[in-house]
């Protein structure tokens, strides 16, 4: 029998809103609690006339729902969880929703890996809704071309970003093992969520058992240049084909360079051209993203006649390179990097496409893993790209034991060790002093955080006389 009422613990967050659209469509009545209730999903619920209960409480759950949604953020003591568990209420957590109420009897195209899954499942949508294949998808990240971070669609197909994360307080499995691809994209396998993941070789552990779902007649695309993801393949049951700038690559991107807001690239297929494109985004792990793509819709059988028009048309993921504007001759841009691979990785794509322009690095450490101090070191070999670097005290240190703790007083140190200009501060309102003390006309900016940096990118634009920038 379907429920009526479906409760969401958790809401706020990217996902469980997405979910709470996705069902509100399809004619449920939809409750939530979430602990902070802010913009912009505090606002996108009450757009779509969602009531969000601020708090977690066990009367929340009157009258009682049909169903209950669990978020991961949600731990097993929380008030209204030990509820749900103590009335003994259906509950599933946000992946086996999705897997009910979005995927249903489709076929689902998950794309997973360390870096890049968020901009790769927003282009592999983009594109299969651009050739008429109208795609369910869920992203996290607002994709630009829907204005959305999800679609129920009525296509065939399903897209859905696969996370390595837990999947809830009850259940510590990676959220993409909920997944049973029909074609699978891996786009890379680097060690991240120190919180969860001890060591590599847990991490590629959950990778193994991703490429492991995927049955016989399914697909697997897989970033082909790392050993690593070779390696992970190698015992799939499906076939595998690999992607990448290498010749070994069944997909290989070739002929690439910038051009005016964007990348020019030539596609091989099996060793032939198959097709000249144009990406307007910057980078190269931005082509290698559009790559795994083309080759994923070709994969179902478009062709690339078809496929240059919509790739040209793709708007990209807001936060994700995002341009906020120029001011007083200060490009302003916000990008989502926070390992340290995906740091370098944006640095590089911003100086392909300013070569000539000053480029300062904002960065905040912010996620339990760059809180840690793992990546110390590689931090400082990330930043070879910038001019000037401005590093703030990662947040909420005091969650991380003592011996653990990331330094951002070393980083600078090790920066300026190496030669380059580097400056630490203790917090966002003297750091956002001191970038505007720095910045001069020409400059980027380019302001990097997975989290909202304390409003730093619509106060760097206020002050350097832009207009009001939605973070």
């Amino acid at each position: 029998m379907q429920p009526q009422h479906i409760h969401l613990l958790g809401i706020c967050g990217t996902g469980m809103a997405a979910l709470a659209g996705i069902l509100k469509e399809q004619g449920f009545y939809i409750t939530g609690s979430d602990e902070q209730a802010y913009p912009p999903m505090s606002t996108f619920l009450e757009g779509l006339g969602i009531k969000v209960l601020n708090g977690y409480k066990p009367e929340n759950l009157e009258p009682v729902p049909d169903l209950v949604v669990v978020g991961n953020v949600i731990r097993r003591e929380n008030p209204e969880a030990q509820a749900v568990l103590s009335r003994d209420l259906p509950r599933l957590s946000l992946p086996e929703a999705l897997n009910r109420f979005l995927v249903g009897t489709r076929q689902s195209l998950v794309v997973a890996g360390t870096h890049g899954k968020t901009t790769t499942t927003a282009l592999l949508a983009w594109l299969l809704q651009a050739v008429g294949r109208d795609p369910g998808f869920m992203v996290g990240g607002i994709a630009r071309n829907f204005n959305a971070n999800y679609r129920t669609g009525q296509g065939d197909y399903v897209v859905l970003e696969g996370d390595e994360y837990d999947t809830a307080f009850f259940d510590k499995r990676p959220k993409f093992l909920h997944f049973r691809p029909r074609l699978a994209v891996l786009t890379s396998i680097e060690y991240d969520h120190a919180d969860i993941y001890p060591d590599l070789e847990r991490v590629v552990q959950a990778f193994r058992g991703f490429v492991g779902q995927v049955e016989e007649e399914g697909r697997i695309l897989a970033w082909g240049d790392a050993p690593l993801v070779r390696q992970v393949c190698r015992n799939a049951a499906a076939a595998v084909a690999f992607y990448g700038l290498k010749e070994a690559a069944a997909w290989r991107a070739v002929e690439m360079g910038p051009a005016a807001g964007g990348m020019n690239f030539t596609v091989f297929r099996e060793g032939r051209r198959w097709g000249k494109f144009f990406l307007p985004l910057l980078g190269t792990h931005n082509v290698l993203n559009a790559l795994a793509a083309l080759a994923a819709v070709a994969e179902l059988g478009e062709e690339p006649e078809t496929l240059q028009k919509a790739l040209a048309a793709f708007q990209g993921v807001k936060r994700r390179l995002e341009a906020a504007g120029e001011y007083q001759g200060v490009l302003v841009l916000e990008d989502f990097a926070h390992h340290p691979t995906a740091v370098a990785a944006t640095l590089q794509a911003v100086r392909q496409g300013y070569p000539d322009r000053r480029l300062v690095a904002v960065f905040e450490p912010r996620t339990n893993t760059s809180r840690r101090r793992v990546f110390q070191e590689p931090y400082a070999q990330a930043f070879k790209e910038a001019d000037l670097i401005l590093v703030r005290e990662p947040p909420d240190l005091w969650k991380v034991d003592p011996e653990e703790q990331f330094s951002s007083r070393q980083l600078v140190a090790d920066l300026t060790d190496r030669g380059q200009e580097a400056h630490y501060y203790p917090d966002t309102d003297r750091l956002l002093a001191g970038l505007l003390e720095k910045l001069r006309p020409g400059d980027v900016a380019l302001i990097m955080s997975n989290g909202d940096f304390d409003h730093l990118l619509p106060r760097l634009c206020a002050a350097l006389g832009g207009e009001k920038v939605q973070s």
